[in-house]
């Protein structure tokens, strides 16, 4: 997202980077090309979130592949629902992965015009 968006590495991390968010990422060899990562809200539920994939990496289905990841540990951790702040141009994307808008509100996160969605786990 800082090379596409132009944030700064400093602004790429926030109050939810630490030892109770969880991370899923892949690598090409030793070079990390797609992200992802998830916090919990309550007992039942996270937010997933900060889902990436390195612009010469798209087209791979690596986006699909880390939220596929993340829902399995999500799935194990016992958390039964997942939401995902979507930025507008991306809810397509995650309609395919079976996530559907949570309400019609938009709203901003940082610069992106957003929208929540949401999934049961299975």
């Amino acid at each position: 997202m800082n090379r596409q968006h132009h944030i700064s590495l400093q602004e790429e991390f926030d109050e939810h980077d630490g030892a109770e968010s969880k991370y899923i990422v892949l690598l090409d060899d030793t070079y990390p090309v797609a992200t992802c990562r998830f916090y919990e809200l309550n007992a039942d539920c996270v937010l997933l979130g900060r889902v990436v994939v390195l612009p010469e990496y798209r087209g791979k289905h690596l986006g699909a592949r880390v939220i596929n990841e993340a829902e399995k540990w999500i799935a194990e951790l016992g958390y039964t629902e997942i939401f995902i702040d979507a930025r507008l141009e991306a809810t397509g994307f995650y309609e395919k992965l079976g996530y559907s808008k949570a309400d019609d509100k938009v709203f901003k996160s940082w610069k992106f015009d957003c929208k929540r969605m949401h999934k049961a786990v299975e």
